[in-house]
């Protein structure tokens, strides 16, 4: 009877354990097929973006906005430092209310100085995307463009070290197409 279990026992195990595979070789099958087009364009976004030919004029808007500002928060910084000025000269010869007075004031012309000149590099920055989105969206259309021609299924940023390594071999450089479709 242990004799009989035993051989059972043999036997279920034998045709559960896994068959070995027999010693074939596979071939894999992209190397069957002709060599595949790269499907992955890069570029360099800074690269591009300095190479346009409109990005001058919206320097130059940017730079005008700039100094306008700057005028301001000169005249601004001038007509508190007259009346800082003033108050020192003056402050010995007032009364109590009147010298609290001034300091009231003057306190409050530098908060508002203040919240100018935030309120300014708010604006700036503002004015900054709103100059430059255009010609974002220039790039972008023509990555767009490229990427439809090339039948590109990535298209892959390079600044910033982003991406360090692409293969040359399965990607194609798009910085140079990019500039010149944008001239």
């Amino acid at each position: 009877m242990k004799k009989t279990i035993l051989a059972i026992l043999m036997l279920a195990s034998a045709a559960i354990m896994p068959v070995q595979a027999q010693n074939v070789k596979l071939t894999p099958l992209a190397s069957s097929k002709a060599p595949q087009q790269p499907t992955i364009g890069y570029f360099s976004y800074d690269e591009v973006f300095s190479a346009m030919p409109d990005l001058a004029l919206a320097q130059r808007d940017i730079s005008e906005l700039r100094s306008k500002y700057d005028a301001e928060m000169q005249r601004v910084k001038e007509e508190f430092n007259r009346k800082y000025e003033a108050f020192l000269e003056g402050q010995k010869d007032f009364p109590a209310t009147i010298l609290k007075k001034r300091q009231t004031e003057l306190q409050e012309l530098m908060e508002k100085n203040i919240a100018f000149k935030e309120e300014s590099k708010r604006l700036l920055a503002e004015a900054e995307r709103a100059i430059y989105a255009p010609l974002h969206n220039k790039i972008q259309e023509a990555l767009n463009e490229l990427g439809a021609q090339l039948n590109l299924d990535l298209i892959v940023n390079t600044d910033s070290d982003a991406c360090p390594y692409i293969n040359p071999n399965k990607s194609v450089c798009l910085t140079q197409q990019i500039k010149d479709m944008l001239q």
